[in-house]
């Protein structure tokens, strides 16, 4: 008899993470609720996402944090053959920032965050696009007219940072065909 073929669970996404490289990470809060409507509260998450990259030697190109999800385009790290610490970072940073959430709002033990979905980019007209997307995705949920305008994103450190030319040039690459599974709503409370 041969051996049973291994279903994956419908509610959490299969994680290949065998390689090193560069990838798109989504993650929601569980059932899309909004844990970090303020200023405040997105600037939490803000700075938890780039300490906890950091601190795991991630180096993310691009970032974009909201009221019930974030995104990131982040390398790997070049010193490990593959990107199985990125569970162990995000935990980190789940970890943390639900822990202080439930405080803030006395709801000890609530679940705060949804599994994560990634995808390794390994085309180069891909990985632009999704560059794009992220530093514009503010644009595209509606919350400023202008993507380095929205503090909690990558996009004020990116046309900072650039050349005008590889501004112009990423900000050219279409998102309208990238699939990326971003079905939220966030909401910031000025």
């Amino acid at each position: 008899m041969p051996p049973e073929e291994k279903i994956p669970w419908p509610h959490a996404p299969v994680h290949q993470l065998a390689e090193t490289g560069t990838y798109f990470v989504t993650v929601g809060t569980y059932l899309k609720e909004h844990h970090f409507r303020t200023g405040e509260r997105l600037a939490v998450l803000h700075r938890g996402l780039l300490t906890v990259a950091q601190d795991f030697d991630w180096r993310l190109e691009a970032w974009a944090v909201f009221s019930n999800h974030y995104h990131f385009v982040g390398h790997s790290p070049s010193s490990s053959p593959d990107a199985a610490s990125l569970p162990q970072m995000l935990g980190v940073l789940h970890t943390k920032t639900a822990q202080w959430v439930n405080r803030l709002d006395r709801s000890p033990n609530r679940q705060v965050w949804q599994n994560y979905r990634e995808t390794k980019l390994s085309y180069k007209k891909s990985y632009f696009a999704r560059l794009n997307y992220v530093h514009q995705n503010a644009v595209k949920h509606g919350l400023v007219p202008v993507a380095s305008q929205y503090a909690w994103c990558s996009a004020p450190w990116f046309e900072g940072a650039v050349t005008p030319a590889m501004v112009k040039s990423v900000y050219r690459f279409k998102t309208d065909l990238v699939k990326v599974d971003d079905e939220f709503t966030p909401v910031l409370e000025w």
